[in-house]
Formats: C-alpha cells, structure tokens, sequence
C-alpha cells in the first residue's frame, strides 16, 4: 500500500491551529485539498485554489478534461474526439501547486480524512467531491446491456462507430426488413441531450446517404425520438418545446410522446402500450444519476442519489468536504437548478472560495446561483434559450450557443480545429472523416 500523504503533517496542523486561535498567523503548514472528478466542477475548483497557492490534488480516472456539451458532435462525426479534450496536466501548467493523479477513487473516510484508490491512500484537509452522473436506467429491463449512453468520450465514440457501422452493415444486406432495422436509430429521452442528438443526427444521415451510400434509399432511415413527458425540452418555456417538436417532425424525425419504454432487446425497443420498434441502435438519455463514491460513513442523499449539502455546498455533518456539480443537492435551491455547465462552474467557484475562507479562520458563504442563461441547438439555424426572462428561438440562441460553447472550450487548438470542422459542415455537409475508429477504454 502506497501512502500519498501531505507534504506538512497534521502536528503542524494542529500547531497552526493554536497560532490562529493566539492571533500569530504562521504559513509553515499548508493545507491539501483534495478535489475527485475533472468535470467542470472539479477544474473550476482547482483553478481557483491554485491562483491562491493552496495545495490541491485533482484525482480523475482520465488524464483529461472533457467538454461534455459537445460530446454529441463527435457522436455524429462532426468534431474529432481530440476537439473535445483537454490534457489536465497541461490546464494547470501555470498553477505550480495543482497536482493531477490519473487513478480511480474506490472509497473516502471522512472520519480519518483519507481517499483510497487501490493500492494509494491520500490524506487531505479538505475535500470536493465533483464526481458527477451517470446514466439511470429507470429499472427498465434490457436497458444496460442493449442501450448506448451518451456521457462520456468512450461513449460517444462507440455510438460513433455504431451509427457508421449500421450504414456499412445496410450497404451490403438485400432483406429490406433487415435494411430497414438497421437504418432505424431510437433515442430514448426528450431533454437537451436526446434533442441534440436527434437532430445532429439526422443532418448527418442526409449528408452522408446522399455522397457515401448513393445506393441505399433515404426513405428507409429513421430517427425516432422516445419522450416519456407530454413535450420536448420539459426544463424550458412551453412554446420552446412545441417549436423544437415543430422543427423535428419537419425534418422527417418521428416522434412519440407520452410513451414510456418497458423493454429493450438486441432487436427491438418496446413500448408501454405495446408497440414495438424493430431497431439494432437504442441510444439512451432518459435520465442520470450521482455518480458518488464508496464512502465508509454514510451520507444524506436525496433523489437521483444526490448527496445533501448545505448552503455552503458543506455536507452536513462534514465541514472539511464540499459537494459540488451533478453530485450535489443544494437544499431550497436544487429546483432552480436545471444540471448544466454552468451550474457546476459557479458552484466550484463557490467551493474554493469558501476553502479560502476556512483557511484564513473565516465562515463559508452560501452559494447563490446566477443564472446566465440556456442554450441548445436543434439543427442548423435552428435553437431554442432562455436569457432572463425572455425565451427565444430560431437563429439568435443557434448562433449564440456556437459562439459561447467555443468561447468556454479549453484550448487554442481545439478551438482553431472546432472552428474550422463546424465551417466545413455548414458550407459543405462535410464533418470529420466519416471512418470507424477503436473506441477508446472508459476505465
């Protein structure tokens, strides 16, 4: 076993302690944070911490960063996987006191202040938990094993293949019954991620059957949008989602609402009231949960396994450990929460500033959400928001979106390379090179 402890020992810690509370300050101890998760929030936090030189450790099972929003773009073949990650070791190039460590977090003791992670135990101060989510299946039967998530960058690459390979596998077969299933693709899920994707997808059927495949039948391809709520976009204005429903359905993408799922085979997905949609591509967005680690004291959770923190995003009972992002349940705030970026940002900032606070003998603040607005895209000139008050729809919040997501990602070359993909694809229909690539391991 491997013992990662501080470069300062807790008897300096105590010492520190009684120095504050005499009024001498010494800096002869320097706290370590630990941060688990390189999501939004977990690299907002230690960003943050690092522009004050507080010692933190960011732990994440990759040795990058992803840049989640557009994930269904690489799916679809318009941005190369490269576009959507950042090495971490790189973003804090300039914050001499960030370190980064590429293991997975197998348990925390909140009591003895340590996370284990196989062979490591790492001793901390403080600690973020900015884990995320996952993907909920709802308990519907078959879906884990013949669905495909969309939510991290080995995902979206295997639906990539996926879809690609469906249209070689359709090339080649002569039963149109077969052709037909195999150009058929159903997401199930009618919030920001299964719209997205419903719509990315469908443009690139339409570009690539008309110059890769001129001898299969367009009519035969189906993208099938399966919502469970009565509209589309259940977190926006309800004009917004009876004009994305609009724009959808006139593109040619059936869609079925007030429709439940009660069962997925490799064949087929099946409907509650019986129907079922012979397909060999089921992509799945219904719904997501905490993704928390193994904790050896137990937690307050609440719905979607959310852990309870406070309103200083401290978990109760822990006042050394900050819940922040997916992970999260702010209580009296969580429903003005919609589980976007931003979101995730704000409250990392939050996190670290009040990690200062405790550092210098001060009280957390409470986290106060601002928010700037939303954004999605439903295809090409075509997206819905909400700035304020006011919904909007159209090109405006299209546009919008395009230049804010490019503003965020992280990067000059991916940046230059996501620029110039998503001019190539609005001039000439053309993404990245439409070929089947290994899939990256998600472990």
């Amino acid at each position: 076993m491997i013992i990662i402890r501080n470069h300062y020992s807790r008897q300096n810690a105590s010492k520190t302690k009684a120095l504050k509370e005499k009024g001498e300050m010494k800096t002869s101890y320097k706290p370590r944070v630990v941060i688990i998760g390189a999501g939004f929030a977990g690299v907002e936090t230690a960003k943050k911490l690092g522009k004050y030189g507080v010692n933190a450790l960011l732990i994440d099972r990759h040795n990058y960063h992803t840049f989640v929003p557009m994930l269904y773009q690489v799916a679809t073949a318009v941005l190369y996987p490269h576009h959507v990650i950042y090495p971490l070791r790189r973003l804090f190039r300039g914050l001499p006191t960030v370190n980064c460590l590429q293991a997975e977090v197998k348990e925390v003791d909140f009591h003895n202040q340590i996370v284990c992670s196989g062979n490591l135990v790492i001793d901390y101060d403080y600690l973020v938990i900015a884990t995320g989510s996952q993907s909920q299946y709802l308990g519907v039967m078959g879906t884990p094993e013949n669905t495909l998530p969309m939510r991290t960058l080995p995902d979206a690459i295997a639906l990539r293949n996926q879809i690609l390979s469906r249209f070689e596998q359709a090339a080649k077969v002569t039963n149109e019954q077969e052709k037909t299933r195999l150009l058929t693709f159903v997401i199930v899920g009618g919030g920001a991620t299964g719209v997205e994707l419903a719509g990315s997808l469908n443009e690139l059927i339409c570009s690539a059957f008309k110059k890769d495949y001129p001898n299969l039948n367009p009519e035969q391809t189906r993208v099938i949008l399966v919502q469970s709520g009565e509209r589309l976009f259940p977190s926006y204005a309800q004009k917004l989602g009876e004009y994305t429903e609009k724009w959808l359905r006139h593109r040619g993408i059936k869609i079925y609402l007030n429709s439940k799922v009660s069962k997925v085979t490799p064949e087929a997905v099946y409907l509650e009231d019986g129907m079922a949609i012979f397909t060999d591509t089921v992509i799945w967005t219904a719904g997501v949960l905490a993704a928390i680690p193994k904790s050896k004291q137990s937690v307050k959770t609440a719905k979607k396994d959310k852990i309870i923190v406070e309103q200083t995003l401290q978990l109760c009972g822990h006042k050394n450990v900050y819940g922040v992002g997916d992970v999260s349940y702010v209580d009296t705030q969580q429903e003005a929460f919609n589980g976007v970026a931003q979101e995730a940002i704000q409250q990392g900032k939050t996190a670290a500033d009040n990690i200062l606070r405790q550092i210098r003998g001060e009280s957390p603040k409470a986290f106060n959400y601002y928010d700037k607005g939303r954004l999605a895209i439903i295809g090409k000139h075509a997206g819905v928001g909400k700035i304020g008050k006011f919904a909007i729809k159209g090109f405006i919040p299209w546009f919008l979106w395009l230049e804010v997501h490019l503003v965020y990602l992280p990067g000059i070359n991916n940046r230059l390379g996501v620029l110039f993909n998503w001019l190539k694809y609005y001039f000439f229909g053309e993404g990245v090179s439409r070929i089947i690539i290994s899939t990256v391991n998600s472990e």
